[in-house]
Parts: structure tokens; sequence; C-alpha cells
């Protein structure tokens, strides 16, 4: 099953394989559900073309994939350009939220670590 490009897994519930779209968690991905009347149980590859179309009908109203990182970019350049708080820490890749600094933040930063090394150089072996 394919939907705007992407393929959903055969083999997942479908309460799950719709999570495989960029913009869909697993609570949008319930609604969609009940919202069609599928059960969330079913497997993509148990579905009818009509139920299909459906789900399909429904996910082309939502905000997805290319148009929600498009949204959310530039959301974080407006924020950059107004010189917030929150866009001067996206542009010095510091965590946006409040989290500490002193320690973890590793993910945003890069994974850097600078620390003092035991002192001693490796012998050149020449």
């Amino acid at each position: 099953m394919r939907i705007l490009g992407i393929t959903i897994p055969n083999e997942k519930r479908l309460e799950i394989g719709l999570t495989s779209i960029y913009g869909i968690g697993r609570s949008s991905a319930q609604k969609i559900c009940d919202q069609v009347g599928i059960d969330r149980g079913k497997k993509a590859k148990d579905l009818s073309g009509e139920e299909e179309n459906k789900i399909r009908v429904v996910i082309e109203k939502m905000k997805i994939e290319g148009n929600l990182k498009r949204e959310i970019s530039a959301n974080i350049k407006r924020l950059k350009d107004v010189k917030s708080y929150r866009g001067i820490r996206h542009l010095k890749h510091l965590p946006v939220r409040g989290q500490r600094t002193k320690t973890n933040s590793r993910t945003v930063r890069g994974n850097v670590r600078k620390t003092m090394a035991s002192g001693r150089r490796k012998e050149s072996k020449t």
C-alpha cells in the first residue's frame, strides 16, 4: 500500500504502519483509523481498495512529509531572523527547550567530548 509516495509496511498493524509517514504518530494514526472506521489491528495487506482510498483521502487533508518539513524549517528560520532566544539557541546549535548544558545535550552539540586526556603522549614507533 502506497500513500503519497510512501510505502506502508504490509506486515505491520495499520496503527503502526501509518507512523512510517513523517508527521503521523501513534495518536494521529489511531484517529485516522477511527475516523475511517477500520480496525486498528488490521494489517495493510488485508485492506480493500475502498478502505485504502478512504485512508488516502483523510491523510491527503493533513500536513505531512515535505510540506510539514518545509513549514518547520520556515518557523525555525523566522525565529533566527527575529533573533529570539530560541532562534539564537538554534543558531548556536544548543538545546532550545531549556535543558541543561553542563552535562548532557550531546546530541544537539554533536557528541562533543572535551575532556582532558591522561596527559601522556603515545610513543611513536620509529
